[in-house]
């Protein structure tokens, strides 16, 4: 028998994760080697993906491969949820999303067009507020059935999914991609999926990445359940996002947010905490009042933004195939699955050439 191509994916976020995956179900008899710093269940303001809130609630509006992306991993979760995957942490919910600005200030409408994409996506399409029901300053508002994420059990559900198909994960830290090659020679393509560490990392050092910093709070859920997420903004990627994202029974609710560029510090911000929490209880009253929050936990993660966007390319350095997969900023799950497809994508068409 011939001796099985092999693939290198460094980083084991959701993009990392999610691409060793797909690469696995398209090419079953490929050995697949995922290496990181930061694993699921390690803490560190680097590795984000444990710090998103997280739920599908999209950012594209390129009416391009962005857009794209996000719709195909809305499929792909509707599709687990139907299936009862239970122990993968997602769940169907409706959010209410709140603005503060009309669709086209707010950043809402794709580009060229009028029109919000998602709304002739997911089911009942786009529920308008009556302006009665909207809070003060409010300019519109949607209800949209859509899904939560409990991103603890989902990272754990991604990485235990890759072994039981028998995907090698180790824990490794390499200062270049040349590096990774020497350690690992011969795969057949390398995938970047390093996040924030794009910027540092030898034979990238990406000038263009920047972290967004955001902090989050995991409370107790109250006595009576929250039916729905909970979202306010002035726009879509505002600096000042307010959220709540209840994780059903068994995981509290997420509240959030802020969305700080440039901001490297890793520490929870007091001030900052008890305005989360003021906002929060303002948005959605069901959680009481803010003095009477039972926390869990706090956290702080840095978002691995890009100025130029997510950057999805294959690249030839010194001699070995690389496909980039980095920079979706606080997308990254809403878009992983479609990602994880033109990622895969990409290599499969480079060896058609």
């Amino acid at each position: 028998m011939g001796k099985s191509e092999l693939y290198v994916i460094l980083g084991a976020g959701v993009i990392g994760l999610t691409i060793a995956l797909e690469l696995k179900q398209r090419c079953p008899s490929a050995d697949i080697i995922i290496v990181a710093q930061h694993l699921p269940g390690d803490r560190s303001k680097y590795y984000a993906s444990p710090w998103a809130g997280a739920n599908w609630m999209p950012m594209a509006k390129d009416s391009g491969p962005e857009e794209e992306r996000e719709a195909v991993t809305y499929r792909r979760f509707a599709q687990m949820v139907r299936e009862g995957s239970h122990d993968a942490g997602i769940y169907a919910m409706d959010i209410r999303a709140i603005f503060d600005q009309t669709k086209d200030k707010a950043g809402l409408l794709s580009t060229g067009t009028d029109r919000i994409w998602y709304d002739s996506l997911v089911p009942g399409g786009l529920r308008d507020l009556p302006d009665a029901t909207l809070p003060k300053d409010a300019c519109f508002g949607f209800d949209m059935s859509t899904f939560v994420i409990d991103t603890q059990r989902y990272l754990a559900w991604l990485q235990v999914s890759a072994l039981q198909k028998g995907i090698d994960i180790r824990r490794g830290y390499y200062e270049s991609l040349t590096g990774l090659f020497g350690a690992l020679p011969g795969a057949k393509a390398y995938f970047n999926c390093t996040g924030i560490g794009a910027k540092r990392l030898g034979d990238v050092q990406d000038s263009s990445v920047y972290p967004q910093r955001g902090q989050i709070l995991l409370v107790e859920s109250p006595k009576e359940p929250i039916g729905r997420m909970y979202l306010r903004a002035s726009a879509r990627q505002g600096i000042e996002p307010t959220y709540v994202f209840p994780r059903g029974d068994r995981g509290g609710v997420i509240l959030g947010g802020c969305r700080q560029p440039d901001n490297w510090d890793g520490e929870v911000d007091p001030e900052l905490a008890e305005d989360i929490k003021r906002r929060c209880c303002a948005l959605c009253p069901e959680l009481g009042k803010p003095e009477d929050l039972k926390i869990i936990q706090q956290g702080v993660g840095l978002r691995p933004a890009r100025k130029d966007g997510a950057r999805v390319e294959r690249e030839l350095i010194a001699g070995a195939n690389v496909v980039h997969a980095y920079g979706v900023a606080g997308a990254g799950y809403q878009c992983s699955w479609g990602l994880a497809k033109d990622s895969v994508d990409l290599v499969q068409n480079w060896s058609r050439l």
